[in-house]
């Protein structure tokens, strides 16, 4: 996390007040940092232009990886390693092995999801996330505008923010 960082954060009360205050402001050239919400609003991220998440490519792949990794493993040591011959039947055979692969391409799956999930979103365990606003958490939509990332100064940023219906404006540093 960068040190030193300057923040300007508009308070909203209501979820379509900020969906229209988001078009309004990109429509300005003004870069939006994040914007944070206690409950999801229908429509923001296409507002603030955020593309389709690859997350469920990544959750492929590791059910792949869990379905190849048990089917090996169990034909491996069923049928090369410990050979058993059960039932009469063959020493590797596949109906047998459908629950076990199931079940370790669904563990694998989610486990990688939530190991990326982690990765993706800086979520550390020794690390503490920025909190713009406590009542983010709670019932106000917020939304943070990196002061460095656009070229309005402080009192135009914030002009722009109470025009768009923003019910409060604070600066906020890390």
């Amino acid at each position: 996390m960068e040190k030193n960082k300057n923040f300007i954060v508009g308070i909203f009360d209501d979820e379509d007040i900020l969906l229209h205050a988001v078009e309004h402001i990109r429509e300005k050239g003004v870069k939006i940092h994040e914007v944070f919400s206690p409950f999801p609003v229908h429509g923001l991220d296409e507002a603030l232009g955020y593309t389709r998440s690859r997350l469920p490519i990544a959750a492929f792949l590791f059910g792949m990886t869990g379905t190849i990794l048990a089917l090996f493993t169990q034909i491996w040591m069923l049928g090369f390693d410990w050979p058993m011959i059960i039932g009469g039947k063959n020493h590797a055979s596949l109906p047998p092995f459908i629950p076990v692969t199931f079940e370790f391409t669904v563990l694998l799956s989610a486990f990688g999801m939530v190991g990326t999930f982690f990765i993706v979103s800086d979520m550390k365990p020794y690390g503490w996330p920025r909190q713009f606003d406590l009542r983010s958490t709670d019932d106000k939509h917020v939304m943070a505008i990196d002061l460095a990332s656009n070229k309005l100064s402080k009192d135009e940023l914030s002009r722009i923010l109470k025009d768009n219906g923003a019910s409060e404006i604070n600066e906020k540093n890390f």
